[in-house]
């Protein structure tokens, strides 16, 4: 009787434990499942590529993704195959093993190799003669972005800031550089990142393939406001990015309005010149962000508020709260008309 009982508790006990193990076994796939479907889209996805190099990327990682899947499958069903087989040979639990455990993961894993080492000469390859180039400095923390404007044998930098257009279907080779610490300049949408090492010049080509408006960050810790460090890019057509080219090459638009005009004495009477440049203005700071057509960008702040008069009142006054570690000293000693006038002269710069 008690042997009997004994037999019956542990046949019991195993089959409970086979539940178990095909419990965790379906929870693993429906987790990984959903842990995939929420990184599919959204403008700063890897897995909705924008551009060539996104897409050799994107096709690189489902690949991979496919031969993990693969060799997890062994792997666990070698598991449940222990789990479930209570009489087998020797034999047959050695085949299981290498043929599961060792050579499945194997063939897997080379082709794999191959098939990344067959992808990467298209990802580091020479950006084509003649094409765009533009500079992007890693500062702390934001982005200092100049685009090159050639005409015949004229030369001319642009500078912008904190954010990047591109034109549909044109290769730009990216000119990276920092004078402070390591930075990662990376859009996931459109391509892989590269590092801004102090000292070195680092080089990265992208190609987008279609329009829209995507998100970039650094993607390498630089300090304590690393993770409010990103910046947006527009990918337009050629000929409406030509037009805004040429716009931000332009001076700085006169103030039309009474309080833009206070504004712009309040911005040059406060000592905003000796950090930030407006052209065609005495404003000619070279510590901070371009500011000649800010009004224009979608962001301020590298990403982190909307370009909008309340947002300017609030990084006039506060840019430590927004950003902690900001260089930019507060002005919230001025008066809240003086903030105001500030705002809308910034505002209106477009």
């Amino acid at each position: 009787m008690t042997v009997r009982w004994r037999t019956s508790s542990a046949g019991t006990n195993d089959r409970s434990f086979r539940v178990r193990v095909l419990r965790v076994f379906w929870n693993a796939i429906v987790f990984g499942v959903a842990l995939f479907l929420t990184a599919c889209d959204g403008i700063q996805s890897s897995l909705e590529p924008a551009g060539r190099e996104a897409e050799q990327i994107a096709r690189l990682f489902w690949w991979m993704t496919a031969g993990a899947v693969v060799v997890w499958i062994a792997v666990v069903g070698l598991g449940i195959y222990a789990v479930q087989t209570q009489s087998a040979t020797a034999r047959r639990s050695m085949f299981m093993v290498v043929g599961g455990g060792a050579v499945v993961p194997t063939f897997v894993l080379g082709v794999l190799l191959v098939y990344g080492l067959w992808m990467l000469p298209g990802l580091t390859a020479a950006t084509p003669e003649g094409s765009r180039r533009i500079y992007v400095s890693g500062e702390q923390w934001w982005w200092r972005v100049r685009y090159e404007w050639t005409e015949g044998e004229q030369r001319e930098l642009i500078s912008l800031a904190n954010e990047v257009r591109l034109p549909v279907g044109e290769p730009v080779e990216f000119i990276l550089e920092s004078s402070n610490v390591i930075h990662s300049f990376w859009i996931p949408s459109l391509g892989g990142k590269r590092d801004l090492i102090p000292g070195r010049v680092t080089r990265l080509t992208l190609t987008p393939t279609r329009t829209g408006t995507f998100r970039g960050a650094c993607a390498e810790y630089c300090g304590v406001s690393h993770a409010l460090m990103s910046f947006y890019v527009i990918v337009t057509e050629k000929e409406e990015f030509s037009r805004w080219l040429e716009n931000q090459r332009a001076p700085a638009r006169p103030p039309e309005t009474e309080p833009e005009r206070r504004g712009q004495e309040q911005f040059l009477a406060n000592g905003c010149g000796a950090c930030h440049a407006i052209r065609g203005t005495p404003a000619a700071g070279a510590i901070g962000p371009d500011l000649t057509h800010v009004g224009s960008r979608l962001s301020l702040s590298a990403g982190i508020l909307t370009n909008e008069p309340t947002a300017f009142r609030q990084w006039i006054a506060h840019p430590g709260q927004v950003k902690p570690g900001a260089q930019m000293p507060s002005f919230a000693m001025l008066p809240d008309e003086s903030q105001e006038a500030l705002a809308a002269y910034l505002e209106s710069l477009k």
